[in-house]
């Protein structure tokens, strides 16, 4: 069970794992958990996950699987055995898909947590037109985010900009964890539906995931802090 109540997830948005841990030393397991990405897990594999675990913190294992269900099956077992707390896949993968993960941890008995990934967040409605995806963004979102409960997920990732609208439209208790939070003082980068942590929060955001505003800080255990007062 985690003792952790912060809903501030710090995106570990590094090319190796001794960068990251120099970051992960100067914060509190108390105040944040930590998103593993592909880029950070393909040079470390499970090993990070384990450092970062048996410091304390809870694990976001961010891997965004989305392939053939036996094959996602087999991914998500894996994972489950590595005790972390949340990890995802995409929703664009279908109801079978999204389901046999779900299964194989019920089955398991693991009480990881399995949300789906949306629309990114680093995509706005030009980029869905280009790749053929017609409906509107939020249309979009709302399918697949109804497509993920009905698939049995525990909630979704998405842009805070749409919690509103899926806050009224899923069940009580669906997660909605999201991307794309830049401080006011922040510059975009490669997102587009970006917000700040409060406004996250205040629309209905149950877990924000922050990278570049704390880990290229020149003070990221004090910026921390500071977004974790804000939204408290």
């Amino acid at each position: 069970m985690s003792n952790c109540s912060s809903k501030v997830i710090v995106a570990l948005d590094y090319l190796d794992g001794e960068s990251a841990l120099v970051l992960v030393d100067e914060l509190e397991p108390s105040l944040c958990r930590l998103k593993v990405g592909k880029e950070l897990f393909t040079r470390e594999g499970p090993p990070i996950v384990s450092d970062l675990i048996r410091r304390g913190f809870d694990v976001f294992l961010d891997l965004k699987f989305h392939d053939i269900p036996n094959t996602v099956v087999k991914a998500i077992a894996a994972v489950a055995d590595m005790g972390v707390w949340m990890t995802n896949v995409h929703t664009s993968g279908g109801r079978r898909m999204m389901e046999a993960a779900r299964e194989e941890i019920d089955r398991k008995g693991s009480k990881i947590i399995l949300i789906g990934v949306t629309i990114l967040t680093s995509i706005d409605q030009s980029v869905l037109c280009e790749i053929g995806m017609q409906k509107n963004l939020i249309d979009q979102v709302r399918n697949l985010s109804a497509l993920a409960e009905i698939s049995g997920l525990d909630g979704v990732v998405c842009s805070a900009l749409e919690g509103p609208i899926l806050r009224k439209e899923r069940k009580d208790g669906f997660v909605l964890v999201t991307p794309g939070i830049r401080l006011s003082n922040s510059p975009r980068d490669d997102q587009q539906r970006v917000v700040t942590p409060i406004d996250a929060i205040e629309n209905g955001s149950d877990f924000i995931v922050i990278g570049r505003p704390v880990t290229q800080s020149a003070t990221p255990a004090a910026t921390l802090r500071d977004i974790v007062r804000s939204i408290v």
